[in-house]
């Protein structure tokens, strides 16, 4: 069983993908942490503006490096976002992303991904197709209260205008620009609190098994 989970950064992607995994006791992958994991990796180093190093380090990643503290930071979701539109990056961690799919871990029955371009790109045949957003002001408000939530010092006309900006370099990336597939399901989330989004997703799964 595979479920691609597709949508903008704060829309609830992730949250629905969590329990969907649980739900149909699949592995999960959030793809978004393979960009942030490099770039995180690449920030530390000395040349951060080098594409190679970028590439060496995506050829290099491993599960167990998507363990690791700060990835939900703004400035790591920033970079990861420029590092994501260098075609050579998302062409290595593609195959990361397909080889999960393909063999799940932990002994799982199948996966969910989530991401930007699960069901057009990295797998454009999953048998379930979601596409989940909200508006540009809804997911800066959520992003806002988790920021808070966590400690974390925010700026609400900030974090809006780095969705705006981080969309629309997502959308008009050459390589997987963000867009739903032709066959998903799309749910809008900006008057849905997450359990009526899951029912909504279960729904949708349930008419095609």
């Amino acid at each position: 069983m595979l479920i691609a989970v597709d949508g903008p950064a704060a829309a609830g992607k992730g949250t629905l993908s969590r329990r969907l995994a649980e739900h149909f006791n699949l592995a999960r992958l959030d793809t978004g942490l393979i960009y942030r994991t490099v770039a995180k990796k690449v920030l530390e180093t000395k040349d951060p503006e080098n594409n190679k190093i970028a590439i060496e380090i995506a050829q290099f990643l491993s599960l167990n490096d998507l363990d690791t503290n700060g990835l939900r930071d703004e400035a790591i979701g920033t970079a990861a976002s420029k590092i994501s539109a260098i075609p050579e990056v998302r062409k290595t961690l593609l195959n990361f992303q397909r080889n999960f799919a393909k063999n799940p871990p932990n002994g799982k029955v199948g996966a969910v991904l989530d991401g930007r371009d699960i069901g057009t790109v990295v797998c454009p045949k999953a048998e379930f197709k979601l596409f989940i957003t909200a508006s540009s002001k809804i997911r800066a408000e959520r992003r806002f209260k988790e920021l808070q939530d966590r400690g974390k010092e925010a700026i609400r006309s900030a974090i809006l205008r780095d969705i705006i900006d981080r969309d629309e370099r997502d959308s008009i990336r050459s390589v997987s620009p963000l867009l739903p597939a032709r066959d998903a399901q799309i749910l809008d989330t900006s008057k849905l609190d997450p359990d009526a989004v899951f029912n909504l997703a279960l729904n949708f799964i349930s008419l095609k098994i």
